[in-house]
Parts: C-alpha cells; structure tokens; sequence
C-alpha cells in the first residue's frame, strides 16, 4: 500500500480521498476549510496543517479544486506540495484546470524530477465516492502504468487520451460540450414554456428522441417546471470557468467556437446571478433576458 496526499475536500475531492483510504492507503488530507477532514480522518486518513505537508515523504499527490489560481496555491505556495515531493513522486492533477496550467505543471514536476499526470474526471459526486468514476488521463504510458492501482481505486474506467495535456484538452471540450447542452435546453424550456406544451408529453418526447442527451434528460423536465433538477450538476460558476478555459485553448490555437462563446455567454450571465447554483437554474437567466444575450 501506497502512502498518498489528497488535496482538495470539496464534493468531489471527498468521495475520491475516502475511496483511497477504502482501498487500504495510507492518506493524508489537506483542505482550505480544515472541518472538512473530519471524517475522513474518522474514516482512517490523517490530516495536514498544509499541502507541504500532505506531501511530505508521499509516493503520490492527488488534487481536486476548483481552478488554476487554487492549483498555483496548492502546488507552489508557500507551502506548497510540489517542492515537498520526494524525488520520482506522482503529481496527479485531478482539478479541471486550463490547458496552460497543466502544461505549468508539467513542466515544474519535471524540473523537479517528479512524474505528472494530468487526470481530470467525468462524473457526478456520487460516483466519486462509490469509485466509479472515468478518468481522462494524459501521461506517459509507463508513468500511468506505475499509478494504475492508486488511479483504479477512484475509478471504473481509465481512458487514456495521450501524452500530458491530452486528458485535461479532452475535459475542457467535453465541458464546453455540456454548457452547450444545458444553455440549448434552457432556450428550448423556455420556448416550450411560453408556447403551453404539455410538460409530461414534451419530456417524454424529448427522452426517447434522438435529442435525449443525458444532460437534456437530466434537465428537461425541472426546467420545463421552472424549479432545480432533482440531482445535481456542476455549479454555474464552474461551467463558466470551463468554457472560458476551452475557448482559451483553441484560441491558441487560431481556432474560433462561435456556438461555444454563445454558450459561455449565458454562462458569463447566468454566473453573475447563480454563479455557486446548479446549472439546471440557467433556465432563470434564459427567461430574464428574454432568450437574448451578448458577450
């Protein structure tokens, strides 16, 4: 059994830390709001006054927050978990972060003689905790093969997408994908509400057509009701960031994503009013502004 920092407590961070301790490691937990340990530590990890030290003789360091400025915090702070590694340890970054900042750290570990591994991850919070989670890796094939137990532990599937950065390119195009989904659902909601179609026929229709994404399926029906979808998506405010970053890579690359920044910019409106709230409430900000946004 690995020894294993965890850094990052939120939803998500949890359930993949408590997977860790299930499977018999020997974890460390570090978190912004140390009250967010507790139970962890009740479970069987111990808790870190800093990242540093969630780090300190460590095999590996997960991390699952929220964006880059948090990475740059968690990694290169003042007591920061990068320089705390020892030699030939894993830096496993789990955070959808931006394409940028993956190739950031990247680049620091291996200056440091460290091995990264981009890994950010499709799934609920539910999900996270039973394991079940998809891993969408960028790494070397050998550094990936050396992590597979720690990575199966937290998961029921590994995809492997390429060299570092591929995984976290991947995530931020399924993300801005998502926001499309949801942004287009909200429109359509709204019109079907406003043209009086019956609630139970349109979700039905929409559920066994070939329009019946699982986002449109999840999202369909609170918002065909004007209320909050029964199981939680990601936060407004999170989906903004990760379309920003999506557009910000393929901007690098002289691409432009007109129907991607269309959706962005419900997202940049919708953030301002429900920036913490699941995004099945961007119905609220489509109805508002009358189906009418700019950027």
């Amino acid at each position: 059994m690995a020894k294993i920092g965890f850094l990052g407590l939120g939803m998500m961070g949890s359930g993949m830390a408590a997977c860790l301790v299930r499977a018999g490691h020997e974890v460390t937990v570090w978190n912004r709001s140390p009250d967010k340990t507790e139970l962890l530590v009740a479970a069987g990890a111990a808790a870190a006054a800093s990242p540093a030290e969630a780090a300190r003789g460590a095999e590996a360091v997960f991390a699952m927050i929220a964006d880059d400025p948090a990475s740059d915090v968690c990694w290169f702070g003042a007591d920061g978990a990068m320089d705390a590694l020892p030699p030939g340890g894993f830096v496993i970054e789990c955070s959808t972060v931006s394409h940028g900042q993956s190739r950031k750290l990247a680049e620091a570990a291996a200056e440091r003689g460290l091995r990264y591994i981009d890994c950010p991850v499709n799934g609920p919070p539910g999900m996270a905790a039973k394991g079940e989670l998809t891993l969408l890796v960028g790494a070397a094939p050998e550094d990936l093969e050396a992590a597979r137990p720690w990575l199966e532990a937290v998961s029921s599937s590994i995809l492997h997408f390429g060299p570092v950065g591929t995984g976290t390119a991947y995530k931020l195009i399924n993300n801005l994908l998502g926001a499309v989904h949801v942004a287009a659902v909200a429109e359509a909601a709204n019109l079907a509400r406003k043209l009086g179609l019956d609630v139970d026929t349109t979700v039905a229709a929409i559920e066994t057509g070939p329009v019946g994404s699982p986002h449109t399926k999840r999202m369909i029906r609170p918002m065909l009701e004007a209320r909050r979808a029964d199981s939680a998506g990601l936060a407004i405010g999170l989906r903004e960031k990760d379309a920003r970053y999506c557009l910000a890579m393929a901007a690098d690359l002289g691409l432009g994503m007109t129907i991607g920044q269309d959706a962005h910019n419900w997202y940049l409106a919708a953030s301002e009013e429900h920036g913490a709230d699941d995004d099945s409430l961007m119905l609220d900000t489509v109805a508002k502004h009358g189906g009418r946004v700019t950027g």
